[in-house]
């Protein structure tokens, strides 16, 4: 009798391609994750206000510049030296024009920008290091500038 009980194997599902598809999808959603942590530099101490706040980024373009303890400028992983800020920024806001005309944030014949410059710098850093940076950056065309810095403990 072909439907009998007796003579029927066991089946086993195959599990290699599923455990193939699973491998793939777990390389893929670790190599497309975008590591934000990467562009801070976390040996910063920040100042301490009693008002700071996350900001929701939204839709903007941002632009993460860091001034360590040792007064060098930092941009993601990317040490800048001081003399070559100047061309650095002069690049950036090069590629920021372009991407935002692209995206039709600005038009053709204006110079400013609209990405948003978010700035850390250490405690230990003068007005003056400050000062620098966001006067280089307006001389370039951007406009919207954001202070990081710690929330103070209350109690």
């Amino acid at each position: 009798m072909s439907g009998s009980l007796s003579n029927k194997s066991s089946a086993e599902p195959n599990l290699t391609p599923i455990l193939d598809m699973v491998f793939q999808l777990i390389t893929f959603f670790m190599l497309v994750t975008n590591f934000k942590n990467n562009l801070i530099d976390k040996n910063m101490e920040l100042p301490v206000v009693g008002t700071a706040r996350s900001v929701d980024p939204g839709e903007m373009l941002q632009l993460l510049v860091n001034i360590n303890a040792k007064h060098e400028y930092t941009v993601g992983s990317r040490v800048i030296a001081k003399e070559d800020f100047g061309p650095w920024i002069k690049q950036t806001a090069a590629q920021s024009r372009m991407t935002e005309r692209r995206l039709e944030r600005i038009k053709e014949d204006t110079d400013d920008l609209t990405t948003e410059i978010i700035v850390r710098a250490d405690k230990s850093t003068s007005f003056r290091d400050l000062n620098v940076v966001v006067r280089a950056m307006q001389d370039e065309g951007f406009r919207r500038f954001s202070f990081r810095a710690m929330e103070k403990a209350k109690g």
